[in-house]
C-alpha cells in the first residue's frame, strides 16, 4: 500500500463567497448557512484520489477584500489554492483577481521585466499549465440561478488566463463539492510531476 500523502490545501475568497460552507461541506457533510467571516479555521480530511490516499489540512481563511493584507501564512508550506467567488457578486469576482495577483507576488511567481530591479532568472522559467500554482478557480452559489450575475463564460476565461481548473458549484446542494477537492489533488500532482521532470531535465 502507499504511503498516506500530506497536501494542505489554502481556500481564499471575498467574504461570503461560500467557502466554509464548501470546506465543511466536504469535510463534515452538512450545508452550515451562517458563519463568522472573520475566523480563520484548520479542517482535516483523508480522501482516496486515483488510487492514493490523502490526507488533506484544508485552511479556510477569513474573507478577503482587495485591500486585506496577503498573510505569509497563506503561502507557507501549501501544496494548492481553491480561489472562490459567488456568481451572484461581481465584487467578489474582481476581488478574486487581485487574491490571485497577491498570490503570485508572495511566492515569487511573477515576472517583471519592465522592473529596474529585475534580473533574468538563471534557467528559462516554465512557461507550460502544469507548472504554474496549483488553484481551482470555484464559481460558488450557481444553485441562485435568478440572482446570478457572473456568467459561467467569465469564470472559465479566468481560470485559462492563469492556467487553472474551474469548476462552478453549489455548497448548500452539496453540488460538485467533492469533485472540487479532487481537482486542486490532481492540480497538485500534476504540478509536482513537472517540477520533478524539469530537475530530471536540468541533471
Amino acid at each position: 500500500m502507499a504511503p498516506l500523502k500530506f497536501r494542505k490545501i489554502a481556500v481564499l475568497g471575498y467574504r461570503s463567497v461560500g467557502k466554509s460552507s464548501l470546506t465543511i461541506q466536504f469535510v463534515e457533510g452538512q450545508f452550515i448557512e451562517c458563519y463568522d467571516p472573520t475566523i480563520e479555521n484548520t479542517f482535516n480530511k483523508t480522501i482516496n484520489f486515483d488510487g492514493q490516499d490523502f490526507y488533506l489540512q484544508l485552511v479556510d481563511t477569513a474573507g478577503q477584500d482587495e485591500y486585506s493584507m496577503f498573510s505569509r501564512s497563506h503561502t507557507v508550506d501549501v501544496h494548492g489554492y481553491v480561489l472562490v467567488y459567488s456568481v451572484t457578486s461581481m465584487k467578489s469576482f474582481e476581488v478574486i483577481k487581485v487574491i490571485h495577483s497577491k498570490l503570485l507576488d508572495m511566492v515569487g511567481k511573477i515576472h517583471r521585466p519592465s522592473s529596474p530591479h529585475y534580473a533574468p532568472p538563471l534557467e528559462p522559467p516554465c512557461f507550460c499549465q502544469m507548472c504554474r500554482i496549483p488553484t481551482v478557480l470555484v464559481a460558488n452559489k450557481r444553485d441562485l440561478s435568478k440572482q446570478r450575475v457572473v456568467q459561467t463564460e467569465e469564470g472559465k476565461k479566468l481560470a485559462d488566463s492563469w492556467g487553472a481548473a474551474f469548476l462552478e458549484s453549489s455548497a448548500k446542494q452539496n453540488d460538485t463539492t467533492v469533485q472540487i477537492f479532487k481537482m486542486i489533488i490532481q492540480e497538485i500532482e500534476k504540478a509536482d510531476g513537472c517540477t520533478r521532470d524539469r530537475k530530471c531535465d536540468m541533471m
